[in-house]
């Protein structure tokens, strides 16, 4: 049995106000949220233990993450517990067994059979997976496939770097370690370190398919990969008063309570429930819902 924890408790700042009222895990990627996504990746594995935890509102992804069959939604109450302080709480109130750590916000295409078994090999009780965004490339790791450090946290640099994807593989060992202080997990890998506790770093898939879509930037993004991944062009709600009429919608997303009049063109936009366009307006290289707009 494998227990995986998908981190979830994020206030969803970068894309307010659509996560105002709106856990951004429950955000929809196309046709199913990014929670869902999550979970069928997780599901690419056999005989798991899902758990999740929540806390900007909770009972709205606890609700969701119920019907999707998690086992455990471990809301966090009065403050939230970071990073590092979700692995602590599961191995103090009685989860056994080694952990995958899923980030609730990244689009994937990630094989987790393949970087759990990377892991094993290494022989290290902590495993990240490493993939390569140039902007954001924190990890330092040295030629052995190794964390070395982090940057502006600790280490020096080292012969190869990538960024962390959110996904990462702790065994029981590690986790009944990590203090109550090191609710940042990144200071856990910091006194591992210094420990020469070795922490692995798999760059088998450093080129795959990897979206934060946390951001109105990476949000596109991610609604283009679903529609690539459907093998369609543009998607309308089934319940949407358009979804069997021809429209003139190029890599465009329209949700069901989104108001769309008669000749609007949509050109890589994305509409939410409360968006509106007018009679023949062009959009492009948008994101409407209700009372915002972002321009991409």
């Amino acid at each position: 049995m494998i227990n995986v924890l998908i981190l979830a408790a994020g206030l969803g700042t970068r894309l307010r106000p659509l996560t105002t009222d709106l856990p951004k895990p429950l955000v929809p990627i196309v046709d199913q949220s990014i929670l869902a996504h999550q979970l069928r990746l997780a599901k690419s594995l056999e005989s798991i233990s899902l758990h999740i935890n929540a806390f900007y509102l909770a009972e709205k992804l606890k609700k969701e993450a119920n019907a999707l069959g998690f086992e455990h939604v471990w809301v966090e109450s009065p403050e939230i517990l970071g990073t590092g302080g979700p692995l602590r709480r599961l191995y103090q109130e009685g989860v056994r067994g080694d952990l995958l750590v899923l980030n609730g916000d990244c689009y994937t295409e990630i094989h987790l059979a393949q970087f759990l078994s990377n892991s094993e090999a290494s022989g290290a009780f902590i495993s990240l997976l490493g993939i390569d965004e140039p902007k954001v490339n924190t990890l330092n790791i040295d030629s052995n496939s190794f964390l070395s450090g982090v940057a502006n946290s600790f280490g020096d640099d080292s012969v190869e770097k990538a960024t962390f994807s959110g996904i990462s593989w702790y065994k029981e060992d590690a986790l009944k370690q990590i203090l109550d202080s090191e609710r940042n997990v990144v200071h856990f890998w910091k006194r591992m370190n210094q420990l020469k506790n070795k922490i692995y770093v798999d760059l088998s898939q450093k080129k795959a398919l990897w979206i934060d879509m946390g951001t109105p930037e990476g949000l596109m993004k991610a609604n283009l990969a679903r529609l690539n991944e459907l093998g369609i062009d543009s998607w309308v709600d089934p319940l949407h008063p358009l979804a069997k009429q021809k429209n003139n919608f190029h890599q465009s997303v329209v949700h069901k309570h989104a108001k769309v009049a008669l000749g609007a063109v949509l050109n890589r936009v994305i509409l939410f429930d409360g968006a509106e366009v007018l009679e023949n307006e062009v959009v492009s290289n948008q994101i409407r819902g209700d009372g915002f707009r972002w321009n991409l």
